[in-house]
């Protein structure tokens, strides 16, 4: 499966939306990314060329959330990336940040229910730094909730909860909005 010019594309907690479909799409059952014996079940280190996770990060704590990352780093080949998108902590939005909260915002089968973190740019940049990524911010909100975009491929990689492309982004403002990252195995490692 993972011949050495292939291009593997993985999607991380696909869901039932097929967003990416030329992407390899995975369930938490499937392919953990706590656990690493399931990614040597399907891959090779050093094979997958981009792991795309949306919504996915905030379900682990910060340490799991390197570990996560060190799992990805490995399987990842030189100049492979993941482009990740979690709830943005600093969005100026109170409805949106009861929506996202840590525990989720009510009953227990609520998606938001296994939240363990509320990111912002700096924890997600310094979980991907940790385990040896280099990160480029590509959607977030500063500390005073200023919204920065820098534009990116969808082909890499489409986000839906997005500036562009989420439906409660009308008008020019911002209903929804994901922290939106690609952090970047560097090719001389």
């Amino acid at each position: 499966m993972d011949a050495i010019n292939e291009d593997i594309r993985v999607v991380i907690g696909a869901g039932v939306y097929n967003n990416n479909p030329e992407w390899i799409q995975t369930q938490e059952s499937e392919l953990n990314l706590l656990q690493r014996h399931q990614w040597l079940e399907r891959f090779s280190p050093n094979t997958i060329t981009a792991i795309l996770a949306e919504h996915v990060w905030e379900h682990l704590d910060f340490d799991e959330g390197v570990k996560a990352a060190n799992i990805c780093f490995e399987f990842l080949r030189p100049g492979g990336y993941v482009r990740c998108a979690v709830p943005d902590g600093y969005f100026p939005n109170e409805e949106y940040q009861r929506g996202v909260q840590i525990g989720g915002p009510g009953p227990v089968d609520h998606p938001a229910a296994s939240h363990k973190i509320v990111h912002n740019f700096r924890s997600i940049t310094s979980m991907f730094n940790a385990a040896g990524f280099k990160v480029s911010l590509l959607e977030y909100c500063d500390e005073e909730g200023n919204f920065h975009y820098s534009d990116w491929d969808q082909n890499k990689g489409f986000i839906f909860r997005s500036k562009r492309f989420d439906h409660r982004n009308i008008e020019g403002k911002l209903g929804f909005v994901s922290l939106i990252v690609d952090a970047e195995k560097p090719i001389n490692n």
